[in-house]
């Protein structure tokens, strides 16, 4: 008689992680100084704040917004926090990045703040595949985060892992 069959996968100590789930919520919209310069190469105190101020800024509720200066021109910081002080009461979120790097930042943040003591001596799969693109330095910051707690570190799905770290209990290493 045949022995049934015994998901291993799913009785192992294996805990995962999935990455996609710290993907930004909400739309990523772009806001280019470049529009607020006079010749496309000085920002003009006086005219940038009449401009900050008659905009409708509650276009981004709910939303993220990604300040940058697409020309090549010198932007004075207290520009960008000009716009986050209009910015920040509507959106989700407001950082000095291009929507193509918002992504990236925004895992940064999301990392920083988890509190990963709860993988302490725990075997970890970091999930490969996911519906949303996750940045690769992600990928590299988690590991960087987890080696401290984990007993081991893989990469990609349960049934198929690629080893990343293994936690040596020699000291002499």
């Amino acid at each position: 008689m045949d022995a049934p069959l015994v998901n291993r996968v799913a009785n192992s100590a294996l805990v995962t992680i999935d990455l996609e789930n710290l993907y930004p919520e909400g739309e990523i919209v772009p806001f280019d100084l470049k529009n607020y310069l006079f010749m496309e190469l000085i920002l003009k105190e006086k005219d940038f704040r009449e401009a900050l101020k008659s905009h409708d800024w509650a276009q981004y509720t709910g939303k993220n917004l990604a300040v940058f200066c697409s020309a090549d021109a010198i932007i004075p910081m207290w520009a960008y926090m000009l716009v986050a002080s209009y910015a920040a009461p509507c959106a989700r979120d407001v950082a000095q990045t291009t929507p193509e790097q918002f992504i990236e930042t925004a895992f940064t943040k999301k990392l920083a703040a988890l509190d990963l003591s709860e993988y302490e001596g725990k075997r970890l799969v970091i999930k490969g595949c996911s519906d949303k693109p996750v940045p690769p330095s992600a990928y590299l910051e988690i590991t960087r985060r987890l080696q401290p707690f984990a007993l081991s570190i893989m990469f990609g799905e349960p049934c198929s892992t690629v080893p990343v770290y293994k936690k040596t209990t020699d000291k002499s290493v």
